[in-house]
């Protein structure tokens, strides 16, 4: 069982690392190896003034080296004359921070965020340089960055890391989940998979998907290697596709190997886009779920109220919703209370979208455009989910076409039986292909338009650790007290004193 806190971002909080002026550097180095500290830094991202390792690294024209930091105080000119790039950027990012600190006397403090289950820890690691880390209340009106539970800069999520990792991508491609909202990373992995199984369903076809996860985990073929982090993902869509064919009977094709077990597409196509559209109305009506979470989250009880992906949003749907029982069944009372339900949902979105406008006649004008656009497109977005099934029959058909044309030829001698082999052979791996591509374009589609934006309104600021690897030096080329370790005092800029 998925523990609570894992449906919603890792709880952050604000810090302050506060060290000697001596013990300030030994102190930041620790964090960057911790690389769970998110450390402000002044203005626009540093000192306006260029640190010592800054200009010998631009003048070795290597801005973008990869930043290593060395555990003691390095001497830059010996760093400079080695040409160790790596080492002067490190330095020239511990100079930012040095520089964004705040002094009051012989003490200086910096600001950031940490993830709440790291706070002991790296406390602790500082405390042995003679810093220390102290929690601070969060500001007003600022969001703290989000950190989704299982990401590689957070804790550990349990044995569900590589499945929450492989999922992330789908939330992180649409945008950065605000630091209030539930996290959908599980639930919308899921989702697309069972959708991408339903528009790929076929056994043979999902089998081969789940050997192509299997060697990206095992880190085949090396070109893919950073691919490999996505393997569970790959193999959840294998497996959905490889159930999805078992009910529909089809492995690379109609080939008769596997019975039917639900249903056949070509021969049942309304049973499976009544299906297809029946999915489509409970993922939105858990997506309205998650959205009236979401508002009451970020904006309490009277954001939920009137939202249009809210709970005004939601009775709308499901007054539409009871409304076409109505048609389906013809009962009367469906009608009437569904006509009631939406009425209501419409009444409390025209508030809320009214509230947004000017005011006078352009805000109602206004406003009357925009609960005609909820109406029409709730509507549409039911709709859209026939993509399932209208991709289901295509994979299906093009099945049947291959499995036809090897069979045509089989019959026709040992030369048939060849070109029946080749047919069979090109025609899957093409199907395989495209269906692939389309089915997985698909679920992402519906799975971005039609789901997540009922689920997020803002966008949320990612949590950036300051990390960078630590080179330990056995011994250091600099002392504390040289010249060259007192030349890197001024750390990119002059130090900012604190007002007493």
């Amino acid at each position: 069982m998925l523990r609570a806190e894992a449906a919603v971002p890792v709880r952050m909080r604000r810090v302050a690392i506060v060290a000697p002026e001596q013990a300030l550097r030994e102190s930041l180095v620790r964090i960057a190896e911790a690389g769970c500290v998110e450390v402000d830094l002044a203005g626009d991202g540093g000192p306006d003034v260029r640190g010592p390792a800054a200009t010998r690294l631009q003048r070795l024209r290597a801005e973008s080296a990869q930043p290593v930091l060395s555990e003691a105080p390095p001497d830059l000119d010996v760093l400079e004359r080695e040409g160790r790039a790596d080492l002067l950027a490190g330095e020239a990012q511990l100079e930012e921070r040095l520089g964004s600190a705040v002094r009051h006397g012989a003490v200086a403090a910096l600001a950031g965020w940490c993830p709440e289950p790291e706070v002991g820890a790296t406390a602790t690691r500082i405390a042995g340089a003679g810093g220390a880390l102290v929690p601070l209340r969060t500001p007003r009106g600022v969001d703290p960055p989000t950190l989704l539970t299982g990401a590689d800069t957070g804790p550990p999520a349990s044995a569900t890391r590589p499945l929450r990792r492989s999922f992330t991508p789908l939330v992180s491609t649409y945008g950065t989940v605000p630091y209030s909202d539930l996290d959908p990373t599980m639930a919308a992995g899921i989702v697309y998979v069972v959708m991408f199984g339903l528009m790929f369903g076929d056994a043979g076809h999902g089998l081969l998907l789940v050997v192509i996860a299997l060697l990206l985990r095992a880190g085949r073929p090396r070109r893919l290697a950073a691919l490999r982090s996505l393997w569970p993902f790959v193999a959840g869509a294998g497996l959905a596709a490889t159930l999805a064919g078992l009910a529909y009977g089809e492995f690379f094709g109609p080939t008769g190997v596997l019975p039917v077990l639900w249903l056949e597409p070509l021969e049942e196509p309304m049973r499976l886009l009544a299906v297809a559209v029946g999915l489509g109305a409970v993922l939105l009506a858990g997506a309205y779920a998650a959205g009236i979470v979401n508002r009451w989250r970020e904006g309490g009880p009277a954001a939920a109220l009137y939202a249009t992906t809210g709970i005004a949003g939601a009775a709308l749907y499901l007054g539409l919703a009871v409304g076409a029982g109505y048609v389906w069944l013809g009962q009367v009372a469906y009608g009437v209370a569904g006509a009631l339900i939406a009425l209501v949902g419409l009444t409390l979105a025209g508030v809320g979208l009214y509230a947004t406008t000017a005011g006078g006649p352009g805000g109602a004008v206004q406003t009357g455009i925009q609960l005609f656009d909820a109406v029409v497109r709730i509507g549409s977005n039911v709709v859209s989910f026939a993509r399932l099934a209208a991709f289901g029959l295509t994979h299906a058909a093009l099945g049947a076409i291959v499995w036809d044309g090897t069979t045509a030829l089989a019959g026709r001698g040992p030369v048939g039986i060849v070109a029946a082999v080749l047919v069979f052979l090109l025609g899957n791996a093409l199907a395989f292909s495209l269906e692939a591509l389309v089915a997985g374009v698909q679920a992402l589609r519906l799975e971005f338009y039609e789901l997540f934006s009922r689920l997020f309104e803002t966008e949320g600021r990612p949590f950036r650790p300051w990390q960078l690897p630590v080179e330990h030096l056995t011994e250091p080329a600099v002392h504390a007290g040289s010249p060259a370790a007192r030349e890197a005092v001024p750390h990119g800029g002059p130090a900012r004193e604190e007002e007493s």
